[in-house]
């Protein structure tokens, strides 16, 4: 059980809101401006979208969170990070930016893209961004020795990819990311991991300043740009999350916050994989694009999985909280929303005549 750090006053809460707001307006200023410049997506066979729209609408989120943290680096005293992983992450953040905005505009090959996030991958784990040990429940802490590095730039693609995946719909994404980073930075705060709760905090005004843009109606898609650069900065934070100079909180936290997404990715490779079909391939199976396949307004979708990461960071608070055995049922309580709602969309896609999962 993690004690909550008795100092959370000095994190200076209004003028850490203030930045946010700030950040904020400043993504969303960058938003309208990639509304009038933005590379077109067109529609096809699988989008939800049945006009051109604008993307790289996440450029808002990645501008907005850079300014913030080479203002952290520059000028912040308490929410830092040992300074070799501190500009690791800057580095990573640069250059998994970059190529997902290229990706963008070029619409690079799956092999392309993965080969993109490796190397931002490599750079953040070269620079010290690695899980090195799990604390899990019953089990206590299990050391990964040279694994680590390993299993952590496969999370981390893990993550980067699974959002890319999510972001099919009018604001799903981009909700599931702010309330995971508000979540986090809470977390974080009240246990006085202060790199933690301040990334956080700039991601989610970046974020913040976005979504208005893009949900219930979207004027603009977040893109690759966005989509890979929120899901490759939540897996390096939860990484981050282990080496705070201040405490240490479990690798487990962003795994509960994105259980919504990291579940029905999950579910729907393992399904496709099981027909046979292309993992790799793009496709409309994900649970989400069946319900909307079988007529599911988008945006009860998207609220329904901003509902999963909140339920998730309900969980994420028990299981910080209570002894080893009950932690074990709130790790595993994120299963049963999620369960039920494979379910309904099992009958949705039945009475619908939806056949072809993918």
């Amino acid at each position: 059980m993690i004690v909550p750090h008795t100092s959370f006053a000095a994190l200076a809460l209004p003028r850490h809101l203030a930045l946010l707001a700030g950040l904020a307006l400043f993504s969303g200023i960058m938003v309208k401006i990639m509304i009038a410049v933005g590379v077109p997506d067109r529609p096809d066979a699988r989008k939800a979208h049945a006009k051109t729209t604008p993307k790289s609408g996440g450029v808002g989120i990645v501008a907005a969170f850079l300014l913030g943290i080479l203002l952290l680096y520059r000028y912040g005293e308490v929410s830092r990070l040992a300074a070799p992983l501190f500009l690791g992450v800057i580095a990573a953040a640069f250059l998994i930016a970059v190529v997902s905005l290229l990706d963008d505009i070029f619409d690079f090959p799956f092999l392309v893209k993965l080969a993109a996030q490796l190397g931002a991958a490599l750079v953040a784990v070269w620079a010290g961004l690695a899980v090195h040990h799990v604390a899990l429940p019953v089990l206590g802490v299990v050391r990964l020795g040279w694994a680590g590095p390993v299993l952590s730039i496969l999370w981390i693609m893990i993550v980067t990819n699974a959002m890319n995946f999510i972001d099919g719909l009018d604001g799903l994404a981009a909700g599931t990311t702010l309330i995971a980073c508000l979540f986090l930075a809470v977390i974080a705060g009240l246990h006085g991991g202060f790199f933690v709760y301040t990334a956080s905090l700039l991601l989610a005004g970046g974020v913040a300043g976005f979504l208005p843009f893009n949900y219930p109606r979207a004027r603009i898609f977040m893109g690759d740009v966005g989509s890979q650069f929120c899901g490759f900065m939540l897996s390096l934070l939860g990484i981050a999350a282990t080496q705070d100079q201040h405490v240490t909180l479990s690798f487990l936290v962003v795994p509960l916050l994105l259980s919504g997404v990291l579940l029905d990715v999950a579910v729907t490779l393992a399904r496709r994989g099981v027909q046979g079909r292309n993992v790799a391939q793009a496709h409309r199976g994900h649970l989400y694009q069946i319900a909307h396949r079988a007529g599911m307004d988008a945006r009860w979708i998207a609220l329904i999985y901003w509902g999963f990461a909140l339920f998730g960071g309900l969980s994420l608070l028990v299981f910080l909280h209570v002894g080893s055995v009950v932690k074990l049922l709130a790790l595993a309580a994120p299963l049963v929303p999620f369960a039920v709602w494979a379910w309904r969309v099992r009958g949705l896609a039945r009475r619908a005549g939806i056949t072809d999962w993918g």
